[in-house]
């Protein structure tokens, strides 16, 4: 997966993105609206479904800071996309001590029963498969995280068949529902 950022333009931030960014910054020292860099880019996500060169040059001028700051933030967490992912985004866990207890299998898996490959999203848009280097559950690997939110463990191939199963029921229902 390439870490290079999409580069078309990003739209105007909305005068009610700009009052969630001040409520951000307002958290810090006024020499230090900096640090609200991480926010301000999970505001962006939620409303646009990714981060693109041009966004990140958007939260880099808003709050004074170096455009490639903000790339190095963006470029540095998983939970930044970089790019337009699927309604659900798979991450597992590819280190050490994952592998070394069927993460790899696992990872195996998911790309032969959604026909992608790491980094890739499925013809649908419903899946998107990523790597994460440590999600912190070493015990419980082989882990993966869906959405950011969702930590699932111990992810068996029965496992990773069932939540796929009802993740895409979830994805067809709610498709429908916005039809209706």
């Amino acid at each position: 997966m390439s870490s290079e950022p999409t580069r078309e333009p990003a739209p105007a931030l909305s005068a009610a993105t700009r009052a969630l960014f001040d409520r951000e910054i307002a958290k810090y020292p006024a020499d230090q609206k900096q640090s609200a860099v991480m926010a301000c880019l999970r505001i962006l996500q939620q409303e646009r479904g990714y981060i693109s060169g041009a966004t990140e040059e958007q939260v880099a001028q808003y709050l004074g800071m170096p455009p490639i700051a903000v790339h190095e933030v963006t470029t540095f967490y998983n939970m930044y996309n970089q790019r337009p992912v699927g309604r659900y985004k798979l991450n597992v866990c590819t280190n050490l001590p994952c592998q070394l207890r069927d993460g790899a299998r696992a990872l195996h898996h998911l790309e032969q029963r959604l026909g992608i490959r790491m980094g890739e999203t499925t013809p649908d848009g419903l899946f998107t498969l990523q790597q994460a280097e440590c999600l912190g559950a070493c015990a419980d690997s082989p882990v993966m995280l869906v959405n950011d939110s969702t930590m699932c463990s111990f992810m068996s191939n029965d496992k990773l068949d069932q939540l796929i199963d009802g993740l895409r029921a979830a994805g067809a229902s709610e498709s429908k529902a916005g039809q209706v």
